[in-house]
């Protein structure tokens, strides 16, 4: 069975075809993320030491971290600051090192500066996921080297020089191109994870299917573990954790390994409570006076005030658990068990007596 090992200083991650389906935690990522890209330009780490705290709480096995920030404020100072080729590595190397004095969970580290690659390789401790490399072949030449130098296993994703395909057949032969030039290097296929890339259902309604046959595919041809970013398949729909909830078991079932994904349910925030109090007070209902603001979003199924692990981790649990990668329940019990609560160990209807 295809294993690829990922680790820390203290851990080990395996991402396998008979192990359990393992979360690559996609938080730590200043791309789209204005607050954290501000602080991050002003030297404050405090947010991605948080949410690498909240994902490996929440059940991430490995956390990928990504050094993609544009430091506007200090471009117009310096014109050295436009180059990603600039910013990223020095940057890569602080996250890690942060990222790592605090939790010892496995890291992936992620960019397209090969600048940024090295220096994330080169601090990490352990065996971290190197994530990516592609079709194309100046890519091709600049990450796979690194992939053999610090002999570490790789993110394959299957676009090339033409860009990423609707057809599915030549997305696998992009990943195929790329395992058999990773073997010229002697870099083994169970050390390549391939990310076939998940079209958004909402403008294909075949990319469900796509990606399940792609993956299946994936598996038995290649024997290549598979990825992907979880969060693309819901893309523009309403209630995206509904979609996201049926699709990572049905990609599990199928042969999906892993997926880079927000593994937390972010906390709902004083403005929100507030303006669904307003709502409820406008309707004439009196709340009681003591009632504090966990209670409140609970009991009006806001969500939580807490980081807490997000409705698609319990899909993926409840996954391994019915794919008999959770003997016996044991993860699915201690996730969902209710403190002070008598789990018990007998289901089935009770039968009344007399």
């Amino acid at each position: 069975m295809t294993r690829t090992v990922v680790e820390s200083k203290t851990k080990t991650a395996i991402i396998g075809f008979d192990e359990p389906f393992c979360v690559i935690g996609e938080r730590i990522n200043p791309t789209g993320r204005k607050v954290l890209n501000a602080e991050l330009e002003a030297g404050d780490f405090s947010r991605v030491e948080a949410d690498a705290i909240a994902q490996a709480a929440a059940g991430a096995s490995i956390l990928d971290i990504n050094s993609g920030a544009v430091f506007s404020n200090k471009m117009a100072e310096d014109p050295r600051y436009a180059d990603n080729n600039f910013v990223e590595p020095t940057l890569m190397r602080e996250l890690v090192l942060r990222v790592q004095a605090i939790v010892d969970t496995p890291l992936c580290i992620d960019s397209s500066v090969p600048g940024a690659l090295e220096n994330g390789l080169a601090a990490a401790e352990g065996r971290p996921l190197l994530n990516s490399v592609t079709g194309e072949e100046d890519r091709l030449e600049l990450v796979l080297p690194l992939v053999k130098k610090y002999n570490v296993p790789v993110v394959a994703i299957s676009n090339d020089d033409t860009g990423i395909s609707e057809d599915p057949d030549v997305r696998f032969s992009v990943a195929k191109k790329i395992v058999d030039r990773a073997a010229d290097f002697g870099i083994p296929a169970h050390d390549i994870v391939v990310d076939p890339l998940v079209m958004p259902v909402g403008a294909m309604g075949t990319a469900g299917l796509q990606v399940f046959a792609l993956v299946r595919r994936l598996r038995d041809e290649l024997g290549v573990n598979t990825t992907c970013g979880a969060s693309n398949i819901s893309f523009g729909l309403p209630n995206r954790h509904g979609i996201n909830d049926a699709f990572l078991p049905m990609a599990m079932v199928a042969g999906m390994t892993s997926a880079i994904m927000n593994p937390v349910m972010l906390p709902v925030n004083k403005k929100k409570i507030l303006v669904k109090k307003e709502a409820i007070a406008a309707a004439g209902i009196i709340l009681p006076e003591d009632l504090d603001d966990e209670t409140f979003v609970s009991l009006f199924g806001m969500g939580s005030t807490l980081s807490k692990a997000g409705k698609e981790m319990a899909a993926i649990r409840a996954a391994n658990f019915l794919m008999d990668n959770d003997p016996s329940g044991g993860a699915w019990i201690k996730f969902n068990k209710v403190p002070g609560e008598d789990a018990g160990g007998r289901g089935g209807r009770k039968r009344r007596r007399g």
